[in-house]
């Protein structure tokens, strides 16, 4: 239980932190305060992003929907070696 406050207490303190000055200042518009580091080179560091951002996504949906309703039913199936243990 006290790493699970830990954990939730260092996510919440890292969704406060901002980007430094010097940073601040090379970043386009949209990025600005936000994130660090010099801002992207091309255009093809956002479409780069954004397939990622729909890949994880897309993995974290299914991983979730198939965690809760794995779909298996047969009693030989591999998974029943462990719940039955």
């Amino acid at each position: 239980m006290k790493a699970f406050i830990l954990t939730v207490l260092a996510t919440l303190l890292s969704l406060t932190a901002f980007a430094c000055p010097v940073c601040e200042k090379q970043q386009p518009k949209v990025l600005q305060g936000i994130s660090h580091g010099a801002g992207p080179q091309s255009d093809w560091d956002y479409v780069l992003v954004w397939a990622t951002v729909l890949i994880v996504v897309f993995c974290l949906f299914f991983s979730i929907k198939w965690l809760a309703r794995p779909g298996e039913q047969g009693e030989d199936h591999i998974k029943r070696t462990i719940l039955d243990f």
